[in-house]
């Protein structure tokens, strides 16, 4: 069976710049978007960080992703009815069938153009062929010092969280059935 017939083409193999896939999608925040106090709810912008983060692991991959985890997050500042949120997001290094990839979120004044950090995050996304099985992701190439200093760290972050992961497992296991996790 040749490559594509197993849903990888080979073409998807070779390494790839992180400028190949880095994105950015803005979002402007209307009422429905909002609290009671007229700013940007947690959920929306979550769901919004995951969007963008998936983005530019699909256009990587060229192929569809999930999201596997999503890393701490810090609200740093509130976003507005009228306000406008600005999403880059970009892939920081390939792990065989998944990517950690970062989005960066900025909080951008309509009228004056002024922009300042919103939050950021870290997301895990793993490709899928068509039958949604674990597919292989060609390698990332950073080439700046800040792309080269993301790719670092995400090994790093990758460490901790497949201890944590490993940590959670051994709890479930050991919890009786009837006990609340």
């Amino acid at each position: 069976m040749d490559d594509q017939a197993a849903g990888t083409p080979k073409s998807s193999l070779q390494p790839k710049p992180v400028n190949d896939s880095a994105s950015e999608m803005v979002e402007y925040v209307l009422p429905n978007d909002a609290n009671a106090l007229g700013t940007l709810l947690g959920g929306r912008l979550l769901h919004w960080i995951d969007l963008a983060g998936a983005l530019a692991a699909h256009r990587h991959a060229h192929s569809p992703v999930v999201t596997a985890s999503v890393d701490h997050m810090d609200f740093l500042a509130p976003a507005h009815v009228g306000d406008l949120v600005v999403l880059q997001s970009a892939v920081n290094r390939v792990f065989h069938t998944s990517m950690e990839v970062g989005v960066k979120v900025l909080v951008e004044n309509a009228i004056t153009g002024e922009r300042r950090p919103l939050s950021s995050a870290y997301l895990t996304f793993v490709a899928i062929d068509r039958q949604g099985r674990k597919q292989q992701v060609a390698p990332v190439v950073p080439q700046t010092a800040a792309e080269k200093r993301r790719f670092e760290d995400a090994g790093r972050r990758r460490e901790i969280r497949q201890a944590e992961k490993a940590h959670k497992r051994k709890r479930t296991d050991e919890a009786p059935a009837t006990e609340k996790i």
